[in-house]
């Protein structure tokens, strides 16, 4: 029984690819032409290339698979072809989903995001049933995944056995690129974080969320979507965290959105007329910020038993792991923190 993990040279992707190597299982990990092989360094794998674009490179790297999960996605919060977010997360998923209907596969799980979960007014944490705002969509990611989502849905109805899974913010080490709680996370060690915004988002051990992937294959229901999150945490509380786990002080001001909502316009503005380059402060991303990202993972924990380990610990490994690889350059202040494997 052989897997095909796309995705699998970034964050969430690699650490399936660990999980699925402990149980013992035979993985197949498709990887774009120069991609950055480094998260998967030394796994026992057998490494194909690819393209989500290019189907005849999907059914050859799928022939003789029997389970696909789909983790691949074109994440930005910025980007000058925006037809290219599109073209992988869209047009690139019913690609490789109707490439495997066609070759027969007997399990899909397809990861999607929160971001196509609604939100409740009053921060309450939402589940799996909770209709889609529209005007949550904010940026071209989020309405890419949505639309992708919607195929997953269309290509169950079509015969194939897809479980979809929603991860909500997993943390933790080799978050290589980084994420943008990874990114919040450097910045904060790194003392370029002077205050904080009133948001909140659901955190979850990588570790876990890919477990719960590998759950959502061996217990999920067809059809079915699954939130894979654990602990709901406001920023504020987020850095204050850290702060227990590293010894630098939490900001204790306040940034009003309307601040960060003109920093992101000005930041933008110089991206896109004079850089060229991404912006500091992505109009996007103080827009996602506007919302508590706050979800309930009963459905996941009751049906497929993921596993909810303290998000503290994920947080001191992704610390720790961003100390090794001396993206830290602020260490008179860190204490020590807990080793983990690179």
């Amino acid at each position: 029984m052989t897997t095909l993990i796309t995705g699998a040279t970034g964050f969430l992707g690699s650490a399936i690819a660990r999980e699925l190597l402990r149980d013992g299982r035979k993985i197949k990990l498709l990887a774009r032409r120069n991609a950055d092989l480094r998260n998967i360094e030394g796994l026992e794998a057998e490494v194909v290339k690819g393209d989500l674009r290019d189907r005849e490179s999907l059914k050859s790297a799928m022939t003789g698979c029997s389970r696909l999960y789909h983790v691949a996605a074109y994440y930005s919060l910025w980007d000058q072809d925006k037809k290219l977010i599109y073209d992988i997360n869209v047009q690139g998923t019913r690609n490789i989903l109707e490439t495997a209907l066609a070759l027969g596969l007997e399990r899909v799980v397809y990861t999607s995001t929160v971001g196509c979960i609604g939100l409740s007014e009053d921060r309450t944490p939402t589940n799996e049933d909770q209709p889609m705002d529209p005007a949550t969509l904010s940026n071209d990611y989020k309405i890419s995944k949505f639309q992708a989502e919607k195929i997953a849905l269309e290509m169950h109805d079509r015969g194939l056995p897809v479980v979809i899974v929603n991860p909500s913010t997993p943390i933790g080490p080799r978050d290589i690129k980084p994420t943008p709680t990874g990114k919040i996370i450097l910045d904060f060690l790194n003392g370029k974080m002077p205050a904080y915004l009133d948001t909140g988002l659901n955190l979850i051990d990588v570790a876990d969320c890919a477990r719960g992937h590998i759950l959502a294959d061996e217990k999920g229901r067809p059809g079915e979507r699954y939130i894979l999150g654990n602990k709901n945490m406001s920023l504020k509380e987020i850095l204050q965290a850290l702060e227990k786990i590293t010894g630098i002080k939490a900001p204790s001001i306040k940034m009003p959105y309307w601040v960060a909502y003109a920093a992101g316009v000005a930041c933008e503005a110089m991206s896109n007329l004079v850089t060229q380059k991404p912006p500091a402060v992505p109009l996007a991303g103080v827009k996602m910020a506007k919302y508590f990202m706050y979800f309930d993972s009963s459905k996941a924990i009751r049906e497929l038993g993921l596993p909810q380990n303290p998000v503290e610990d994920a947080l001191s490994q992704s610390v720790h792991w961003f100390q090794e690889k001396h993206l830290v350059h602020r260490s008179s202040d860190l204490r020590g923190t807990q080793r983990q494997d690179a």
